[in-house]
């Protein structure tokens, strides 16, 4: 990983940033990226934070969570595709776990889609399903997809 990686909570005034990495990452064939009204509504939350990394004056990554009391779960993870395989994804779990134990989680929640890759970044976090959502995604693409729920304590 680049040693110019840094992580920063996001304010308002980085929602574009946070935009392009989501338009970056997410395939709009699966429907799962977020409108800029909908993150713009993380900000207004106390229990929700959303983290960006930063790859000198770019951002390359970002996470948004919250807090739900003993519970955090991750709503969002997304890393430029150009900046994967550095380990920005398990700087930003990491990142999302050390802040929700601050603020009091005893156990981390995150949903993904059942074909989603990432599942073996949560797993080498220490996530396992705990859960399954049939049909849940509708994707652009028309293929219907189960959403997994996954746990780590």
């Amino acid at each position: 990983m680049s040693g110019s990686v840094r992580l920063a909570t996001a304010r308002v005034g980085d929602l574009s940033a946070a935009m392009r990495v989501m338009e970056a990452a997410f395939d709009p064939a699966y429907g799962e990226a977020w409108s800029t009204a909908q993150l713009l509504t993380l900000f207004a939350l106390p229990s929700a934070r959303v983290c960006l990394a930063w790859d000198g004056d770019t951002a390359c990554g970002f996470s948004a969570a919250r807090m739900a009391g003993p519970e955090s779960e991750l709503l969002l993870l997304a890393v430029d595709p150009a900046s994967r395989g550095r380990g920005v994804g398990r700087m930003l779990m990491d990142d999302w776990m050390a802040w929700a134990k601050e603020e009091g989680a005893e156990e981390y929640f995150l949903e993904m889609r059942a074909d989603n890759d990432a599942v073996h970044l949560y797993e080498r976090t220490g996530f396992s399903e705990c859960g399954r959502r049939p049909a849940y995604y509708r994707g652009g693409d028309g293929v219907v997809r189960d959403a997994i729920t996954m746990r780590c304590r």
